[in-house]
């Protein structure tokens, strides 16, 4: 579906805070013009008709976990990137607990190479810190991936950083964006291992949220912001999952003036604690979901501004892997596929309005970090753009999810909204559930 030019007709476009019918002309890569009305002549130009539809920018996923290299048995940088597209999710920055670690610019480089030979979405990739590769990381030009990511509670694929020292010369030497996982460390070992003295292996799942704590949460949170502000270093704290730490975060001033930010994830929003009776390891995630008053107050924490990122840690691992023992079954799960249909439930459940939606998905992880032309709907600007029909219902199931793990949390809920057609630099690449099989994904570039 390669064509010279591409006119959607008759769209609801949702952008920058307000809704509009119109029209919008994609010339090559990118958006040409936006109107009222548009008419072209040329015989050479796909017209897509969006009537009672809403036109959104791609969304762009800030942590993905997509396995490759080394983790391919649970998924793949082709197998996830297609599933996002299908998802409404144009655009990742994928994480570097991969096997090997991306902690060298030459493993960063591999991860490039095969992202662009396989890539269905466009993308980035962050960079690993470590005890022991301050050097590494200060050779990094901070245009060559998206940040830094710090893992200051252990999680797949053991990359603790738990040298304070080192910790703070990080945070003084790089002027990259620094993402964190924070979850104190000893906290958690403390929790399971009074667990494991009264439940052995099998503890039931509903403690997960009692061993890897608030208080392990806030702790590890806490010391995270108190590093950046003491050094100055530009901070991003990712999935929040607890009440108490949205009072560690401002909406005092605009966006691109923060040097301390935050993130919040679909499933954070979606379950609580009480849903793990029910879906048991395949709602464990690291950190752990909470409890429903946590959903709610990082619900308010969202909406006001304090929370500045909706992303999905989409974290598949097999089946098999799932069913494990409590301390054997891995943490995390997919999701790119289903996030923006989940927030477009919430949408119709009052949660949050459609423009709401867009600013937390799509707008600010652009400005945050610093994406060149992509994010917005916007003349000169990439066209990463999704077609949505919000009365268009469907149900998860096996048949129809695309994860190489094949399996969701979300099997079994009906979404009332659907991702009908995906646009990727200016071409059509999924249509009706059907994927068009032609490359058009991008390396991210940055304004830094």
């Amino acid at each position: 579906m390669k064509s010279k030019s591409i006119l959607i007709k008759n769209a609801n476009i949702v952008n920058e805070g307000v809704i509009f019918n119109g029209d919008i002309l994609i010339e090559g890569e990118y958006i040409k013009e936006i109107n009222k009305s548009i008419s072209v002549k040329s015989s050479d130009v796909l017209v897509v008709d969006a009537e009672g539809k809403y036109l959104l920018p791609g969304a762009i996923d800030d942590q993905v976990h997509f396995r490759e290299p080394g983790l391919t048995h649970k998924g793949n940088i082709e197998t996830e990137s297609k599933a996002a597209i299908a998802g409404g999710i144009t655009s990742f920055i994928e994480m570097p607990n991969t096997n090997p670690q991306t902690t060298t610019i030459e493993k960063l480089e591999e991860k490039f190479d095969i992202a662009s030979r396989t890539s269905s979405a466009n993308y980035s990739f962050m960079f690993g810190g470590t005890n022991d590769n301050l050097d590494e990381i200060l050779k990094l030009d901070i245009n060559q991936a998206a940040g830094l990511k710090l893992f200051l509670g252990s999680s797949t694929g053991n990359m603790l950083v738990d040298d304070l020292d080192v910790l703070e010369k990080i945070f003084k030497s790089t002027k990259m964006l620094i993402s964190v996982h924070c979850e104190d460390e000893a906290t958690i070992k403390k929790n399971l291992q009074e667990h494991i003295e009264t439940y052995g292996d099998d503890i039931p799942v509903k403690y997960h949220p009692i061993i890897r704590s608030e208080e392990a949460c806030y702790l590890s949170s806490s010391r995270a912001i108190e590093l950046a502000k003491k050094t100055g270093a530009r901070l991003h704290v990712f999935h929040l999952s607890t009440g108490k730490e949205t009072h560690l975060f401002s909406n005092k001033i605009p966006l691109k003036e923060k040097r301390i930010t935050s993130e919040v994830c679909i499933h954070h929003l979606w379950f609580s604690d009480e849903d793990y009776d029910k879906k048991g390891t395949f709602i464990k995630w690291n950190p752990a979901v909470k409890t429903k008053e946590d959903s709610a107050q990082l619900w308010e924490a969202l909406l006001d501004g304090r929370i500045d990122v909706i992303a999905t840690d989409h974290a598949p691992h097999t089946f098999e892997e799932k069913k494990n023992a409590y301390t054997k079954a891995p943490s995390g799960g997919p999701l790119v596929q289903h996030a923006l249909p989940a927030m477009l439930e919430m949408y119709h459940k009052g949660k949050i309005s459609l423009e709401k939606t867009v600013e937390k998905m799509c707008h600010n992880p652009a400005i945050l970090f610093q994406i060149a032309r992509r994010g917005f709907i916007k003349v000169g600007y990439f066209a990463d753009l999704v077609l949505v029909d919000l009365n268009n219902p469907w149900t998860v199931n096996k048949d129809n999810i695309l994860y190489k793990c094949k399996w969701s949390p979300f099997e079994g809920t009906t979404f009332k909204s659907r991702v009908t057609h995906t646009f990727l630099n200016g071409t059509l690449v999924y249509e009706n559930s059907k994927f068009n099989n032609v490359k058009a994904a991008k390396r991210l570039t940055f304004n830094r």
